[in-house]
Formats: C-alpha cells, structure tokens, sequence
C-alpha cells in the first residue's frame, strides 16, 4: 500500500454515532434514516424527490427506465469518464452515441452534443468530470429545444455550483454516487433527484424489485409488483453515513479546495503540464486532483511516471481511459480515432493524491515526487 494514497475517505465520531444509533435500532432497511438523507440532499439541491439506492450506477440505469430509454433508442454521452454511463445505456438496450469532449472543461463539447442529436436520440447523460459542472446550462437548452431528457451525472461534483444554480439542479434526472473515494460516501451508493413526481414513484419501484409504492398506485400488498425491477436499495446505514457525511459538506469541500490550490500553485510555474481549467461562472467540486501532461509526452511516458510514484509509495492512476476504446465499445464499432481530443487528453492525464485530510507535507512529497518522474522522463528522452 502507498504511504500517500491515491484517495482516503474522512469518518469522523459523527459517523460512527449515527452508524451506531442504527444498529441499535430495529431497521436496518428501508427506514427513516433513507428518507433524512434523501431529504437532505434533495433540499440542499432544490429538488422535489431524493431516491436513495445502492450505486450511481444504479442510478443512472434506473434515472435512464424513468426516462422511458429502452431497445432502439440512442443516447448521448460523453466518451471521457468513468465507464458507468456508457455502461447503463447498454443495460437498457439502447445505443451510445459518443459527443467528443471540450479540451478546456474535459466535458462534452455543447456543439458536438446538438450536432449528434438524430430521431432516434431519447437522452442525454452529461457527466461533470471531476466535479466540473461546466456547459450544464447549454446542455439542458439543447435537450429541451429537442424534447429529449437530460440525465445529469453528479456523481463527481456534489456540492458544486454552476451560473449560481447548484450541481443536481440542471437534469430532468440528476444521479449521485457516494464511492469511498468520492467527497462524501456511504461506502457503496447513489441517490436520484428529480422534480417529476411520478418519475420519483417509477424509481421507488425500480429500485425494490419493481414493488408498488404504497398508496401511489392502489397496490400496497407487499408482494404485489407492477413492473421489473431491481435490488436497488440503500441500507439504513449507509444512510446514517451518508447523513453524517452531508451535514459536513461544506467543511469537507473546503478542505479539499485547500488541497487543490496547493496543488495549483506548486505546479502553476511547471510547462509539462496542464492544470485544470475552471471558469469564472464555475464553483468546483474537487473530486480528483488530475493533471494533463503536456503534448509533447506519450501515453508511455504518462503510464512510467505513475509507475514511478507508486515506487516511491505515492499513490497515482490515469484517469480515464476512453470508454470507446474498451474492447466492449470496439466490439460496438467503435474505433481508435473516433475522437481525437478525448484520446489525446485520455493518454496524458493521471490523478495524485488527493482527499479530505491529505496533509500539507504529504501534499508537497507527491508533488516534489511527480516533478522527479517528469524530470527523469525529459533526461531520459535527452539521452536517448
């Protein structure tokens, strides 16, 4: 294990006392700790419902059923994140349809995102990379000027803002995901929130086995179903967790902003590479801290250098590979040169240490740790 992990979750006393306060009650599912966290987050996001369950994964699959997403359908989406959104348009039987990314926001360029649309086009899933909600707005025009659903992928931007509206307020659907490596978790889980009432009531459903919710649609008999569903459902404590966790929100995204501009100013003098771009209208949520290496570097060189901070026991990853690339998206037809800037961008960049209680001298070791890598990679290159 690395001395300085690529990523740490921050449990405090709180945490442990309402985890505790659930054991020692006598629900452990589906109980009023779920609904306080849905609550939570919803308010705090100005949304009518919260729909907590076991993934953003899961979320995103069930946001997509909602939605009305199914065979023969296309959706849009970006091909430069983490594989979970490409992933649940193929549970659904509908077909990808890749907009190539923004250099600057590593988002899906607005323009490519129209420019794909065809009749076929059912949703759009538009995932903030790294916490960065930028071209939100842009993207929610274009899928109301088209009459298709916005899919909002918050997953890495909770407690972010965008044009003073908060992350999980621009998607007709906006899934979260509370991974132990996220700004707060719940261990494994997600949470849906909508304002579409019976969209809320079709997810309450997907998620417990596609049971009726009682008193919505006349079947209250426990073992009554009235569509597929799936086991889909939070526990009561990962709630309390997640509970704990958002009741610290503010404090913990300060003190990863902390982190990051630590980060920032170390490396604002070092021209190998480029440093996350942020805009003005932009209050980022730090999710990951990643670094785009500069053109002149390969994928190679990229990939020795965080083989490189893993041998001095620092903690590193390239974050991300392109998802139409993976031999399941290839076998789709997809292929290398599709799109250039998410391959490009997708070779040169690779994420440091990065979270909560990352402390100032760790902080600065992974970073003089990097410079070292990129110092032996341009000797390395001289001398050959």
């Amino acid at each position: 294990m690395d001395d300085v992990p690529l990523s740490k979750p921050d449990i405090t006393d709180r945490e442990i006392e309402l985890v505790t306060q659930v054991l020692r009650s006598d629900r452990l599912s589906i109980g009023p700790m779920v609904e306080r966290f849905e609550h939570l987050l919803a308010s705090r996001c100005n949304r009518g419902h919260g729909v907590a369950c076991s993934s953003g994964t899961a979320g995103l699959h069930m946001a997509l059923i909602a939605a009305g997403v199914g065979p023969g359908d296309e959706v849009i989406t970006t091909p430069f994140s983490f594989i979970a959104p490409a992933n649940a348009v193929l549970y659904v039987g509908a077909k990808p349809i890749f907009a190539e990314i923004c250099p600057k926001s590593l988002n899906m360029d607005p323009v490519k995102v129209e420019a794909a649309i065809t009749p076929k086009t059912k949703a759009i899933i538009a995932v903030e990379n790294f916490g960065n909600p930028q071209h939100m707005d842009e993207y929610r025009k274009i899928a109301d000027r088209n009459e298709i659903k916005l899919i909002e992928d918050c997953c890495e931007a909770i407690g972010g803002r965008y044009q003073g509206r908060a992350v999980g307020d621009f998607g007709h659907y906006a899934v979260f995901g509370f991974y132990p490596n996220k700004q707060i978790t719940t261990g494994e889980g997600g949470m849906v929130l909508t304002n579409d009432d019976r969209g809320a009531e079709v997810l309450r459903s997907l998620r417990n086995q596609g049971r009726a919710t009682p008193g919505t649609s006349g079947l209250g008999n426990w073992m009554q179903f009235e569509r597929l569903g799936y086991n889909y459902r939070m526990s009561e404590i990962q709630a309390a967790l997640g509970v704990a966790q958002l009741e610290r929100l503010d404090e913990i995204l300060e003190a990863r902003r902390t982190v990051a501009n630590r980060y920032i100013e170390r490396f604002m003098g070092l021209s190998e590479v480029v440093l996350p771009n942020i805009s003005d209208e932009t209050t980022m949520s730090w999710f990951v801290f990643v670094l785009r290496l500069n053109d002149q570097y390969t994928g190679v060189e990229r990939d020795r250098i965080v083989q490189g901070l893993h041998r001095h026991d620092v903690g590193s990853a390239a974050y991300f590979p392109a998802i139409h690339i993976q031999p399941h998206f290839q076998a789709l037809g997809f292929r290398q040169g599709d799109f250039p800037i998410t391959e490009s961008v997708s070779e040169r960049t690779l994420a440091l240490p990065f979270y909560t209680s990352l402390s100032a001298r760790d902080a600065d070791f992974a970073a003089s740790t990097f410079e070292l890598m990129i110092a032996r990679e341009n000797l390395s290159r001289r001398d050959g």
